[in-house]
């Protein structure tokens, strides 16, 4: 696979903003979401891509991957404690005002809906993605992009409506 030419290096660029709010939407934390998109941007630099792919589409693939090989290592850190290279530590309290100011009402809602649910929603509703779009990315039928996004839709209101009772 070549390096990206300069029409994929300029796809990738415009696309960052998006590629930034899903990675925050993957992982629930600015921190985590700042440390996602530089080693997705780094691995789709270094490795490129093929000369027919679509930047933006292969950056959210090469994303999404990257957050499912974070997850199963901290799954492996936290069943081995004694082989982790650094202990786990508790956010600072600047990190938590920080992320609580972050948070919104509809933030909070969306954090409750499953990750497929959030992932679909986020691509098509946030990002602009086309279903068919948000399906390759996610390597799902359209139809199941389709579902997820109705039920998201569907509990998102409801959480909304529950919260604006209180």
């Amino acid at each position: 696979m070549p390096l990206l030419n300069s029409s994929q290096r300029e796809a990738l660029l415009a696309e960052l903003s998006g590629l930034k709010r899903f990675c925050f939407s993957l992982t629930g934390s600015q921190a985590d979401a700042d440390d996602l998109l530089q080693a997705t941007v780094e691995k789709v630099l270094e490795k490129g891509m093929p000369e027919d792919a679509h930047p933006a589409k292969w950056a959210y693939r090469v994303c999404k991957n990257a957050w499912i090989d974070e997850l199963r290592s901290r799954e492996v850190r936290q069943r081995y404690p004694e082989q982790a290279e650094e202990p786990e530590s508790s956010p600072s309290a600047e990190q938590v005002a920080g992320r609580e100011r972050q948070v919104s009402a509809v933030g909070a809602a969306l954090e409750q809906l499953p990750e497929e649910q959030r992932l679909a929603l986020t691509l098509v509703a946030i990002e602009g993605k086309t279903y068919a779009e948000a399906a390759e990315i996610l390597e799902v039928p359209v139809g199941t992009i389709m579902s997820r996004i109705a039920r998201a839709r569907r509990q998102l209101a409801n959480t909304i409506s529950l919260a604006e009772d209180d």
